[in-house]
């Protein structure tokens, strides 16, 4: 079990066509479960053992809208100028209609549980494609875990993720009336509302952002003879 080949190697002999995929990158192991196995395999990982994961460490939600996509210009571009060229059409810059489709990855939303067997010295992650992108849910692990309870309310808080079963699925970061979820790539960068103290009303009120969106190109700053010059007269008293 102290090796990386041997824990995917049980995984896969183990959970056969429960998972989509084992993998290994940089000493790290990866399954895949399908949604309709997630609670199923998670009490195995947990009460086996074989594996004896009895420690949560993270439970994250991942959008992946726009993966492996770029706004910037960066092979085909000069290298001449104060700045690269930027399409100015990333995540949180696009609107909805105009989303990016053309994905490798076939389904948007996802849940990932990293785990730690303390007894074996292992880790692992876990994860899960929503079936769903309209509606991500997937069931809630607090009953294998109960110290997911929070991290799981935070990933339906920021990504909009359903945890079926939570005993007290709500908000956990965001402010009360919070529109939208902050973490997913549609979501503007500017946000939807802005807030103000109103002194007629004589309290704060909620109102459409009034910010213009725009794309903020960073500049390369070089050395220019003529500011080295305008320094030198300063200096000068001239």
């Amino acid at each position: 079990m102290s090796e990386p080949t041997s824990l995917a190697r049980l995984l896969a002999e183990r959970f056969g066509d429960q998972l989509v995929s084992v993998t290994e990158s940089v000493g790290e192991t990866t399954i895949e479960v399908l949604p309709g196995h997630w609670l199923a395999v998670a009490r195995t990982l947990r009460d086996d053992a074989a594996f004896a994961f009895d420690v949560p460490i993270d439970v994250s939600g991942v959008d992946y809208l726009s993966y492996g996509d770029t706004e910037w210009d960066t092979s085909d571009v000069s290298s001449q100028g104060f700045s690269r060229g930027v399409e100015g059409e990333g995540p949180g810059r696009f609107r909805w209609d105009d989303r990016p489709r053309d994905t490798a990855i076939p389904r948007r939303f996802a849940v990932v549980v990293h785990l730690l067997s303390l007894e074996r010295n292992a880790r692992l992650r876990m994860r899960a494609f929503c079936a769903d992108d309209e509606l991500p849910a997937v069931p809630s692990l607090v009953e294998v875990w109960p110290g997911v309870d929070w991290f799981e309310r935070e990933a339906f808080d920021l990504f909009g993720i359903v945890f079926e079963g939570h005993p007290d699925l709500r908000r956990i970061l965001t402010d009360y009336g919070f529109v939208g979820h902050a973490f997913r790539k549609d979501f503007p960068l500017i946000g939807n509302v802005e807030m103000r103290y109103d002194p007629d009303k004589k309290r704060v009120v909620y109102e459409p952002v009034s910010i213009e969106p725009r794309v903020l190109v960073p500049r390369t700053i070089r050395d220019d003879s003529r500011y080295e010059q305008a320094a030198a007269e300063r200096k000068a008293g001239k």
